[in-house]
């Protein structure tokens, strides 16, 4: 048996004013999910526990087949596992945001959390002339992708509160800076980073195009490292993953998965999708279980842009599922699941806890012509939200979804 999770980052929403009141999974023409949640189970899933905060990092770790409650310490050690960074006891790892404000003093609002989605070898520059100025003792840096870095602080606290700058989209930043025991240190930090980049060569490089510049880097996401069973230790399968954020591939590496290298793979609105489904169909020749990760509806929800997540919706299931679907069946015998780790509202511009929809189904159930009797039952519904709700299946703990994978259909 195979299994295959295909997970849409942030697609659930809420009804928009201007896709006629439907929401961007509803609005999307979506003929594959349908038909994955036409012949099989539908219903919500709780991806974020009750009093943990409703980020990609908790509904990944869920969607993986860790109760966040048990292994969650902070989004940053993920993504320092993703590049390699192996953090001592004494060690703290942060997100690293190049973020665009706009304003001056107590005006200053966040502009662009993604600092205009900046290039990874101009980010780079960046984040090495940080490395330059204070780095090699207290602490570290290390250059990721885009707009996406990691510090380390040896020797640092986890106790201070931070925000992540995708929440303030639009508003003001300053009373968002980090603040608690230790946040004196990272406010020093930003202040320095915002002194260096002002006068950097890739600023003026930027302003020269006309492209957003780089204010200074955000820090937020503070955590130490985890520890965590493999997921062959808890469910006796081994694992691939594909996607182009540091931070799943972190959690895929704690958990001891191959991670896949996809080329074209971004984690923006222009990623290679097709490149994905193709490479998911590939690991399966080694793998007993694929996780497949498309970040750009979620990147469009940030964005605050409909349309961009009704395309990224439509990409996904065009050019993902719907190849994967035509392959599956020469691997064997498989089962599929749909679904998402958040939901990433389009008026909010970002993440919140309520629960999204998922959909599996068979091998079995999915063998036919489109207009032929589903085998074994089915939801006969649609992938949304309001079909889901109407489904009545509900998964209250998210970690619990492999498990409902593996026992699919009881």
């Amino acid at each position: 048996m195979k299994y295959v999770i295909i997970q849409g980052d942030g697609m659930g929403d809420v009804p928009l004013p201007e896709l006629g009141g439907r929401t961007p999974l509803d609005a999307a023409r979506t003929p594959n999910m349908d038909r994955i949640a036409a012949r099989g189970r539908l219903g919500l899933i709780h991806t974020i526990p009750e009093g943990l905060p409703p980020g990609s990092d908790v509904g990944n770790l869920s969607l993986f087949g860790y109760d966040p409650r048990k292994y969650y310490t902070g989004r940053s050690p993920l993504e320092a596992a993703a590049m390699g960074i192996e953090l001592g006891q004494d060690d703290v790892a942060f997100r690293l945001n190049l973020v665009t404000l706009s304003g001056q003093g107590a005006d200053e609002v966040m502009d662009d959390f993604a600092g205009g989605h900046i290039d990874s070898a101009p980010a780079a520059e960046l984040v090495q002339a940080l490395s330059q100025e204070m780095g090699g003792g207290e602490f570290r840096f290390y250059p990721g992708l885009s707009y996406r870095h990691l510090m380390v602080w040896h020797g640092g606290t986890t106790e201070m509160q931070t925000t992540p700058p995708h929440d303030i989209s639009g508003k003001p930043a300053g009373p968002c800076q980090p603040s608690g025991p230790g946040a004196d240190r990272l406010r020093e930090v930003m202040a320095r980073s915002r002194q260096i980049f002002a006068g950097h060569p890739v600023n003026a490089k930027l302003r020269s195009a006309e492209k957003k510049t780089i204010t200074l880097g955000w820090l937020w996401g503070q955590g130490r490292a985890p520890h965590m069973p493999t997921f062959r230790e808890l469910y006796r399968l081994q694992g691939a993953a594909i996607s182009a954020v540091d931070l799943v591939r972190g959690v895929a590496t704690y958990a001891g998965f191959e991670i896949v290298h996809v080329p074209g793979a971004t984690g923006f609105l222009d990623t290679d999708y097709r490149a994905k489904g193709e490479y998911a169909l590939r690991a399966l020749d080694g793998a007993d279980l694929v996780f497949v990760h498309i970040e750009a509806p979620d990147e469009a929800g940030h964005m605050g842009d409909a349309a961009e997540k009704v395309k990224a919706i439509e990409a996904i299931d065009e050019q993902v599922i719907g190849p994967m679907l035509a392959g599956l069946p020469a691997v064997g015998a498989f089962k599929i699941v749909v679904t998402s780790d958040h939901a990433t509202p389009v008026p909010l511009r970002t993440h919140v806890a309520t629960p999204v929809p998922f959909a599996i189904a068979t091998g079995d159930q999915l063998a036919g012509q489109e207009s032929d009797s589903p085998k074994g039952g089915g939801s006969g519904l649609r992938f949304n939200e309001a079909d889901a709700a109407k489904a009545g299946a509900v998964i209250r703990e998210g970690h619990t979804l492999i498990s409902h994978l593996i026992a699919y259909p009881e």
